[in-house]
């Protein structure tokens, strides 16, 4: 399993918001590239970057600082946020960035993400976003709430050559009071995709039972930032098996 430490990012800043409310954000520091290399210093090989400003407009927003991580940081990255056409997904891609995450796009014009997952050149570079409140999905930074599950789309996927399913349970995210692990495993059990687990991490006893589902990694923000685990320690967990 990999550890994918967060970085969130709004108004050029390092931030985490409680239960994707914007209302409700903690600022963590100014400067994305420093903070990409304090985890990429203490041993993290990926990284997890959502723009929450993109989320909103509906374009990107930081991709000069987000290029400059992938080029000085040596990490692998996937971003999300704003992603909603195959112009931006190449200007990520040919910036660096590794995986391309599609969650709003995807889900308003289903068609056409089919066709761009079908696209030989575009092979395990994309993954899915899917955030749930209480199962359902919601999209457009968390503000437009569907009447789909998680569940129903990440089976409808199975056998697409997506690289990753990142699965957000909002009502945990940036709580600290531990995943939805029910919901993790019925998603990882339903797909041949691999799931990334996303919200809710807040000590090591919650990645540990995270590790023993069939996922691909977990996402780690707040945890990271409050000091209730570092890097290392969660390296040991879920990557050397401590």
């Amino acid at each position: 399993m990999y550890l994918f430490p967060a970085i969130d990012l709004r108004s050029g800043q390092v931030v985490r918001l409680l239960k994707g409310e914007y209302a409700e954000q903690t600022t963590y520091g100014d400067d994305p590239l420093a903070q990409a290399k304090v985890f990429a210093d203490a041993g993290a090989t990926w990284l997890h970057v959502v723009d929450l400003d993109g989320a909103r407009s509906g374009k990107p927003e930081h991709l000069q600082v987000i290029e400059k991580i992938c080029q000085l940081t040596g990490l692998r990255v996937e971003v999300g946020g704003g992603i909603r056409n195959q112009d931006t997904i190449r200007q990520y891609i040919e910036a660096g960035v590794n995986r391309v995450i599609l969650g709003t796009a995807a889900l308003q014009n289903w068609d056409w993400f089919d066709e761009l997952a079908h696209t030989p050149t575009l092979a395990n570079k994309l993954v899915l976003g899917l955030d749930a409140r209480k199962g359902k999905l919601a999209i457009a930074g968390w503000e437009q709430q569907l009447e789909l599950t998680a569940l129903e789309v990440a089976q409808r996927v199975s056998d697409w050559p997506l690289a990753a399913i990142v699965f957000t349970d909002i009502a945990t995210d940036g709580t600290l009071a531990g995943p939805n692990v029910e919901s993790t495993r019925e998603i990882a059990e339903a797909t041949k995709i691999p799931v990334v687990s996303s919200g809710g991490v807040g000590n090591l006893d919650h990645l540990r039972v995270l590790r023993d589902l069939p996922i691909q990694g977990a996402i780690v923000g707040r945890a990271l930032y409050e000091g209730t685990m570092t890097i290392d320690q969660a390296l040991d967990v879920l990557e050397r098996g401590a």
